[in-house]
């Protein structure tokens, strides 16, 4: 994937998790969560024996990742 796709990517998993966990971010932070949400997905996924098929199987990691990457990021910051 291009860096164009990584940025449709991590924009589209963001907005996800940004809507998923209730929030409003701006672009840019939807981008930068999505892009690190796919790192943690990808872990995940990969832990767990799950390949990701498609454009639309890397936005469904991608998001789940960014969703727990936002929910981790409450955890740590609310002790």
């Amino acid at each position: 994937m291009g860096l164009i796709g990584l940025l449709v990517v991590g924009f589209i998993a963001g907005w996800i998790a940004q809507k998923v966990m209730k929030r409003d971010h701006g672009m840019l932070k939807n981008i930068l969560i999505g892009i690190i949400g796919s790192f943690v997905g990808g872990l995940l996924a990969g832990g767990l024996g799950i390949v990701a098929i498609g454009f639309v199987g890397n936005i469904v990691i991608a998001a789940i990742g960014a969703v727990v990457f936002l929910w981790v990021y409450d955890q740590i910051r609310s002790k």
